[in-house]
């Protein structure tokens, strides 16, 4: 039989949660080289972040929390690169890229966009930006894109992610969220919470991102040497795409069209597993959705648990995955060591 054609998806803010992925470290030859090797980037970047990073990660009680933009964006970044490294040690290379947000970063530098070192210092510039903006949030409704506009009044709350035709995620300040989320609730529409203290993919971190495209611009890249979706244009990132360093400087600007690039890769081949190459299952719950994977004629995949659990838990989720790959497509039921 035919090798499957493997997308790796890279989910992003929203997903974090403690001690993710930490029961590979030390276990998983592969994701604990890649760990260190981020860790030390992050190090070179200046200020000795990268062991701070470090001991907030392997923490129960970090020091900063997990979802402050200075822990949440550069740790999935870390784990999602890592767990790549380690999925690809296994796989060999994979059929395309897909990141959430932030995941596009780490996919980024998988492809060769970036070097590692490049990479870990461009996203730490632009997380110190970004802390400096006032509080806001993300919510997580389930509803289309086209029928949230009554409920957004007067723009400060804006949607930030399309991640299904009945996934939409909506950003802003925090009191403008609050009641926007409350006359969702009233209207019968169900609401989440996104775990992140920042509004990210929202104009309102356009005054805090400004500046970061000229890091960018003195950054040298490459054009992707695996195939790389992108997540907020219609197409692949290009060797052009690549090069403009007001396309990466708008990320957290700019609304995460995850569907649409989704539904265009699996609406052109068979045969593809979707293989969630991060924290949770966010993205294998969208991906399930897709008509393709209804059908069976493509599958998912998710490599680590629904939630945080013990080491154990990880190690047999990631086991049961990479098997499941290597029999080209068999779905996992969701649940680890099953």
């Amino acid at each position: 039989m035919d090798a499957p054609a493997i997308l790796l998806m890279f989910p992003g803010q929203g997903s974090q949660h403690p001690r993710m992925a930490v029961g590979l470290y030390g276990s998983e030859p592969a994701f604990t080289a890649a760990m260190d090797e981020v860790f030390d980037a992050y190090d070179a970047a200046g200020d000795s972040e990268g062991g701070r990073l470090r001991a907030d990660w392997l923490s129960d009680h970090p020091a900063v929390p997990l979802d402050h933009v200075t822990r949440s964006q550069p740790l999935l970044f870390a784990v999602d690169y890592a767990l790549g490294r380690m999925v690809m040690a296994t796989t060999g290379r994979p059929w395309a890229l897909l990141g959430h947000s932030v995941g596009e970063m780490a996919a980024a530098a998988l492809a060769g966009v970036f070097t590692l070192r490049d990479a870990a210092g461009l996203l730490l510039d632009r997380v110190r930006r970004l802390a400096q903006a006032p509080p806001g949030g993300m919510l997580a409704v389930a509803a289309g894109e086209d029928g949230l506009g009554p409920y957004l009044g007067d723009g400060e709350v804006v949607v930030a992610a399309v991640n299904s035709p009945r996934q939409t995620i909506l950003a802003g300040p925090v009191a403008s969220l609050a009641e926007v989320a409350r006359a969702l609730r009233e209207a019968g529409l169900t609401c989440r919470e996104v775990p992140s203290l920042t509004a990210f993919h929202s104009p309102m971190l356009a005054p805090y991102a400004a500046g970061a495209a000229e890091r960018f611009a003195s950054t040298r890249v490459a054009a992707p040497s695996i195939p790389l979706r992108s997540g907020y244009r219609p197409g692949a990132v290009t060797g052009q795409l690549a090069a403009d360093p007001s396309y990466w400087a708008g990320h957290p600007v700019e609304t995460v069209r995850f569907w649409p690039a989704l539904d265009a890769m699996l609406g052109s081949r068979t045969g593809v597993v979707c293989l969630e190459t991060g924290p949770g299952q966010g993205l294998s719950t969208i991906a399930r959705r897709h008509p393709t994977v209804r059908s069976g004629k493509n599958s998912v995949v998710p490599l680590l648990p629904p939630r945080a659990g013990t080491a154990e838990v990880d190690r047999t989720s990631v086991a049961a995955a990479l098997a499941a790959v290597r029999e080209q497509g068999t779905v996992l039921s969701g649940r680890p060591g099953r």
